[in-house]
């Protein structure tokens, strides 16, 4: 077995020549946020992976192997529920009050401009279709946030979310004015409308 210990996030610093060259390896999210765990690389060989505590393992990331090989980390698709405002009674807003609560509940959640991406739960599921949101089932890669404090957070520009962190908060709310009068609280008679849109087999 090979080992790695090394960890150059997002190929840091490598030739695209040299990332081409490389191995890969496939890997959920439930390995990735390991620190110490064995794979099987594209050439086949078993890898034993190393890493200081708490670092998170992204997609995209190059391990360095004792030989001096280089294996590139791909995110592998898995189960995830995909949360999308309700087009029809939402708001971009609602995916606001939305990680608020799964944030609350210590979920590990995927940001994304326009979803939000969950590990699946049907209790969860449940909660945010009764706030109006769109839930459905999906196979992608899962990339949840790493909080500031955890030391393998990167990957997510953390360094500089502050500088502009205002303006992304203001910019769906005025891309759709119209979306704002309607809401869990606007009166309408959601039953039908969302029992259809929302109803998805677990």
């Amino acid at each position: 077995m090979i080992t790695a210990s090394k960890l150059l996030p997002q190929g840091q610093g490598l030739a695209s020549v040299l990332l081409k060259r490389a191995s890969s390896v496939e890997l959920d999210w439930d390995v990735r946020q390991k620190s110490r765990f064995a794979a099987t690389d594209s050439l086949g060989r078993e890898i034993g992976i190393f890493l200081p505590r708490g670092t998170l393992v992204r997609g995209g990331d190059v391990l360095v192997a004792e030989d001096g090989s280089l294996i590139r980390v791909i995110a592998a698709p898995q189960a995830v529920l995909r949360i999308t405002a309700c087009s029809q009674h939402g708001s971009p807003f609602d995916l606001t009050r939305a990680a608020y609560h799964l944030g609350n509940r210590h979920v590990p959640i995927e940001l994304k401009p326009d979803h939000l991406k969950i590990e699946p739960d049907h209790v969860l599921a449940d909660m945010l279709r009764a706030m109006h949101l769109t839930v459905v089932e999906a196979q992608e890669a899962f990339e949840p946030e790493g909080g500031a404090y955890s030391a393998g957070g990167h990957g997510h520009g953390h360094e500089h979310d502050h500088e502009h962190g205002h303006a992304h908060a203001h910019a769906p709310g005025h891309e759709h004015p119209h979306d704002h009068e309607h809401g869990p609280d606007c009166g309408h008679d959601h039953g039908d409308a969302h029992g259809h849109a929302h109803k998805h087999p677990h």
